[in-house]
């Protein structure tokens, strides 16, 4: 590896670990702060909900991209995947900070389920931030074997997050007050 790489590498690492120690305790800290005399966004879930789904759909394609030998499209596709969840990020705060959390209103084993996947979803989406930067830097610094075998293992990962935050928002909907 040349001294440039290493270097690189190096910078990488510091700001994948800054970003994935500070996104969740930021998140956690502004779920606590309201903005007062704002409106709730009760219209945000929806369609961060939807950048969810979006998100699952470009990791499914940029796979099949990839095993097509499309090393553009599959990179375009990830770095599109990336800035929908920096996006869903963004919804998903704005939304707490303007409106009360809904509680889930189902019963009996449903409620079971809800929370099992709630819950699965909340610790692996803290869990996929450095796996994702990892996999994205290994790429980007043209360490295609490593970049392959830390994929193997972020793709299932974000592609659980992805469709889980679906879920949730499906099976919570209905119990959201407006």
């Amino acid at each position: 590896m040349s001294n440039e790489l290493t270097i690189k590498e190096k910078k990488y690492k510091k700001f994948i670990t800054i970003v994935s120690i500070v996104i969740p305790i930021a998140v956690a800290a502004l779920f606590r702060i309201k903005i007062p005399d704002v409106e709730p966004f009760y219209f945000l879930p929806p369609i961060y909900a939807t950048i969810n789904g979006i998100t699952a759909i470009l990791l499914v394609v940029s796979v099949l991209a990839i095993k097509k030998g499309n090393k553009k499209l599959h990179e375009k596709l990830n770095t599109t995947a990336i800035i929908c969840s920096v996006l869903f990020l963004i919804l998903y705060i704005m939304y707490h900070m303007t409106s009360n959390s809904t509680a889930f209103g189902g019963e009996g084993m449903i409620k079971y389920i809800y929370y099992f996947i709630l819950i699965t979803h909340i610790l692996l989406s803290i869990i996929i931030i450095p796996f994702v930067l990892f996999t994205f830097m290994r790429a980007k610094l043209g360490q295609f074997k490593e970049h392959r075998k830390i994929a193997k293992i972020t793709f299932p990962l974000w592609l659980y997050v992805a469709i889980t935050g679906v879920v949730v928002y499906l099976m919570i909907s209905p119990y959201y007050v407006y």
